[in-house]
C-alpha cells in the first residue's frame, strides 16, 4: 500500500479511545487517548512501521489536534510523540491544560 499523509484519514474512534489514520480503509497510525471531561489525555501514538519516517504521524498528530481544538477541549500531552510535535508546533501549544501552578501539562511538566 503507498501513499501520502495528505492521503491519510484521520477520524477519532471514541468506542477505542484513540484517534486512527487510515490510507484506503485500513488504519496505519493512530494516538490512544482518555478523555476526562474537558480534557484529552494523549497517552501514546504509534505508526505502522511501513509508514514511519514518511510524515504520517504528524499528520495524525496536526489532525487529531486541530479535531481537539474544533471541540474546546484542553490537552494534556503524556505521549512523547504528541508532546514533541506540540513543542515544535507552537500554534498548538494554546491547546495545553495548565496546572494550579501555571505551568503547561505535558510529558515534560512534572
Amino acid at each position: 500500500m503507498t501513499g501520502s499523509p495528505s492521503q491519510l484519514v484521520v477520524a477519532d474512534n471514541p468506542d477505542a479511545s484513540r484517534y486512527e489514520g487510515s490510507l484506503d480503509g485500513k488504519v496505519v497510525a493512530f494516538s490512544e487517548y482518555e478523555l476526562r471531561d474537558d480534557v484529552i489525555v494523549f497517552l501514546h501514538t504509534e505508526v505502522d512501521p511501513a509508514f514511519e519516517g514518511r510524515g504520517f504521524g504528524s499528520e495524525l498528530a496536526s489532525s487529531s489536534l486541530d479535531d481537539v481544538r474544533a471541540r474546546g477541549l484542553r490537552v494534556v500531552a503524556r505521549c512523547p510523540f504528541i508532546a514533541a510535535y506540540i513543542r515544535r508546533h507552537r500554534a498548538y501549544g494554546d491547546l495545553l491544560a495548565r496546572t494550579k501552578l501555571g505551568r503547561s501539562e505535558d510529558a515534560t511538566a512534572t
